[in-house]
């Protein structure tokens, strides 16, 4: 069964601008991945916490991606300008049930 990978991030909102870009740049890196099934970057309707949420074939696929050169790449702008983010919490789960249009 899948499993689903939820990254919670705070971004100040005078940031939200400038984060949503750097997702913009780096959109279909990660679908290159073994394993990975679905991305989806979920803007608040309220407040300033960000939802990044990810769906892997297996907990296996999402580690092999968190150290491969895609995940690296990602995460360049991050290194060398900063985080654009305050605060970050990962949640994972394992998909038990599913119903899809």
């Amino acid at each position: 069964m899948s499993i689903v990978v939820v990254n919670a991030v705070t971004v100040p909102a005078e940031r939200a601008g400038e984060f949503e870009e750097r997702f913009a740049k780096r959109a279909g890196q990660v679908s290159q991945a073994p394993g990975f099934e679905a991305f989806e970057l979920l803007r608040p309707s309220d407040g300033t916490r960000y939802l990044v949420y990810t769906r892997w074939r297996a907990q296996e696929d999402f580690e092999a991606w968190m150290k491969s050169t895609y995940f690296s790449e990602g995460h360049r702008q991050h290194s060398q300008q900063g985080p654009v983010s305050s605060e970050s919490e990962v949640w994972s789960f394992e998909v038990l049930q599913g119903q899809y249009a």
